[in-house]
């Protein structure tokens, strides 16, 4: 398999989330508070235009010119008469600036992304029924909060992961179980302790001072009040101290552990896998704590101009031959629970949890934090996605 993922970095101030633009919590509050322009799906399909324009994070639409063993995009040009043209985003940010100007069909977002595209009416509600495959889909990765509003669902579930602690086992004793290790505990391994480089990753604070200080009274780490940010900014004021290095490409990530440079940080499955199959000492799971983790959904946009083979993209990516074929390339879960039975290697869906619903529980998916506390508090506003980018520069000094 081949790690492609880019780390979704959101660094321009001027894409960030408007005041009246909504996010929600990672799978525990409801989206309810967003209201959406009244925008509707369509309820049939009309015949294929001939074309569909398609914005997508690397490694999700192959056509075999960077790898002849990857290509999902011929067989659907065959199939359906549709071409695909596809731009590959660096970022959340991007895909939301180029789907505001109507030049695309559909886009694969993640959870930061997504509600910002519905808020703006950038997205339109979805008909599943005109989604087949999405039947297939695991009922957990449906009408979650980033991909629905209200009931109405906006994009088919296409993967998932979750953002793992790992750990050089020769040189990490005892055994670390807890987030506590590059946090409270990251002393013992000053300057080798890593982090990746994203303003997301103050939830991932959050999420451990949820259970370490529950005097905060934190309940989603997508959804801090001043008082529940400015602590979570303060940690890692303080673990910035033991951060030797802050990561966005997975290659230096292999490399550091490869080297020992880095010993103890965030990680994803897949880039464990790869500095494991390279000779690394090491071991990624999720800290007793739960972790983080991103759920990237198919979007159609409200504008598209080839609908109907945007939709045939949608089934298509979704069925289980071609789910299989991206999950093992891009490394994540399928969203496809028929995936599993046709990945080259049958332990893929075992090592990536697809069907464990009990393990995708502990991930508190991204998504983009708003002033609205979608977390169910009223009286109190919560901090805006553009004071974590103000945050970020500020922690990495």
């Amino acid at each position: 398999m081949r790690p492609t993922r880019i780390l979704v970095r959101v660094t321009a101030a001027a894409l960030l989330l408007a005041a009246t633009a909504c996010g929600s919590s990672g799978g525990s509050a409801s989206s309810g508070g967003l209201r959406p322009p009244d925008l509707k799906a369509p309820t049939h399909l009309g015949r294929a235009e001939g074309q569909v324009n398609l914005i997508a994070w690397a490694g999700y639409v192959e056509d075999g010119s960077d790898d002849p063993k990857a290509d999902w995009v011929s067989g659907f040009e065959k199939q359906t008469g549709c071409r695909v043209r596809a731009k590959v985003a660096a970022d959340s940010d991007e895909m939301v600036k180029l789907m505001k100007t109507g030049d695309y069909d559909a886009v694969s977002a993640s959870g930061d992304a997504s509600l910002r595209l519905i808020a703006s009416g950038d997205a339109a509600p979805v008909n599943t029924d005109l989604v087949p495959n999405y039947r297939g889909v695991y009922p957990d990765l449906r009408m979650r909060p980033w991909n629905s509003v209200k009931g109405r669902a906006y994009g088919i579930p296409h993967g998932r992961g979750a953002n793992l602690l790992m750990y050089d086992t020769g040189k990490v004793k005892p055994a670390p179980t807890s987030w506590s290790a590059v946090f409270d505990g990251a002393a013992p391994y000053k300057g080798r302790v890593t982090a990746y480089d994203s303003p997301i990753y103050i939830a991932d604070a959050a999420l451990y001072l949820k259970a370490s200080r529950p005097e905060l009274k934190i309940k989603d780490p997508y959804a801090l009040d001043q008082k529940q940010f400015d602590a979570a900014v303060a940690l890692l004021k303080k673990q910035n101290a033991d951060i030797g290095e802050y990561w966005g490409d997975y290659l230096k990530e292999v490399s550091a552990f490869k080297s020992g440079d880095s010993v103890i940080g965030t990680t994803w499955q897949v880039i464990a896998n790869l500095a494991a199959s390279e000779g690394a000492k090491v071991r990624a799971f999720v800290p007793k704590e739960g972790s983080t983790g991103w759920s990237d959904t198919w979007m159609v946009s409200a504008r598209a101009k080839h609908p109907t083979c945007a939709y045939k993209w949608l089934d298509w990516i979704v069925s289980p031959k071609v789910n299989a074929q991206v999950a093992e390339y891009f490394g994540e879960a399928p969203a496809n629970a028929g995936a599993c039975a046709h990945t080259a290697d049958r332990n893929f869906c075992a090592v990536y949890h697809a069907a464990d619903a009990a393990y995708w529980k502990r991930i508190a998916f991204w998504n983009t934090p708003i002033e609205q506390c979608l977390d169910g508090r009223t009286g109190v506003k919560c901090v805006p996605y553009a004071a974590w980018v103000r945050a970020w520069t500020e922690i990495k000094g």
